[in-house]
């Protein structure tokens, strides 16, 4: 018994552990070490620096206008990501699970964004909008599409949106359709002899039998939102005036890109991953209380 269990552990142990030594090299170790770099002052490159303990920290919160607004703006971003791309993800794999044909097409068709590079599907959308919007205002008198996608504050985010939600959708919703596929038969049948209706049938039962995939997607799009950057570069780079500035765009500035402070850069890493952690717990809390109800 003792052997046939040592040999089980042993095999575990061979699977698991490359892949944790690569965790612990490449995710662990740097996590560690900027931990203890948020309570410098090291610049990055100089060997000499000096311990200011909590000092970036209050410096973030307290003094720093820009690191407050990219907060500010993130913050928007991800409640109206969260929202619209769970909400259309869901509603398309409900009307691609309505059909009795083409549900393959369907599925190819709006996830192949997801299947994209986020860089080159961003500056096609970038052409959209510089090229393509402007010519079908001049020729095509739709001047409603003559306004500035990506210079404008108040539509730029907007802009981010669309491309965000465009490319996002895809892989939750093939979530979701496998949730759908999940639930038995026999409770829709029921639902439908005793008289249910479509609002009556997803209230009650699709919602609750599919709680696992809403904890899923949600926890995914809130990792996703509050860790972009990419999408937001590409697009705007941060502008107009920093209007569009997320979290790590403005920690890349403050480490790399301008003022070389890798010690108050990792401070505001640090809060970032506080304020991902405690919005993921709550979430994931949350929603497990609506799984186990269900």
């Amino acid at each position: 018994m003792l052997k046939r269990l040592a040999k089980k552990h042993t095999s575990l142990i061979v699977f698991v552990l490359p892949a944790f030594i690569l965790y612990v090299i490449f995710m662990a170790i740097p996590m560690l070490q900027g931990s203890y770099y948020s309570f410098t002052n090291w610049d990055g490159l100089n060997k000499n620096y000096s311990f200011v303990g909590i000092h970036n920290f209050i410096e973030a919160i307290r003094d720093d206008a820009n690191f407050r607004s990219s907060i500010l703006f993130t913050a928007k971003y991800v409640l109206f990501a969260v929202i619209f791309q769970n909400a259309i993800a869901l509603l398309l794999a409900l009307l691609i699970e309505s059909q009795s044909r083409g549900k393959g097409w369907l599925r190819t068709i709006f996830f192949l964004p997801s299947m994209l590079s986020i860089i080159i599907s961003t500056f096609m959308w970038v052409f959209v909008f510089t090229k393509v919007m402007p010519a079908l205002s001049k020729y095509a008198a739709l001047t409603f599409l003559n306004v500035s996608w990506l210079g404008d504050p108040n539509i730029s985010f907007w802009t981010i949106m669309l491309v965000s939600v465009w490319g996002g959708i895809g892989t939750l919703m093939i979530i979701y359709m496998s949730a759908i596929q999940g639930i038995p038969q026999h409770l829709k049948e029921a639902a439908i002899i005793d008289g249910a209706k479509p609002y009556h049938m997803l209230r009650y039962i699709i919602l609750p039998l599919i709680a696992h995939a809403l904890t899923i997607c949600i926890f995914l799009t809130l990792n996703n939102s509050f860790k972009v950057y990419d999408l937001v570069y590409a697009l705007t780079g941060g502008g107009p005036a920093r209007a569009t500035q997320v979290i790590s765009m403005n920690i890349l500035e403050e480490a790399y890109q301008r003022n070389f402070r890798y010690g108050y850069a990792s401070a505001k890493s640090i809060i970032l991953f506080l304020i991902i952690l405690a919005i993921t717990l709550v979430q994931v809390s949350f929603m497990k209380k609506r799984e186990v109800e269900a």
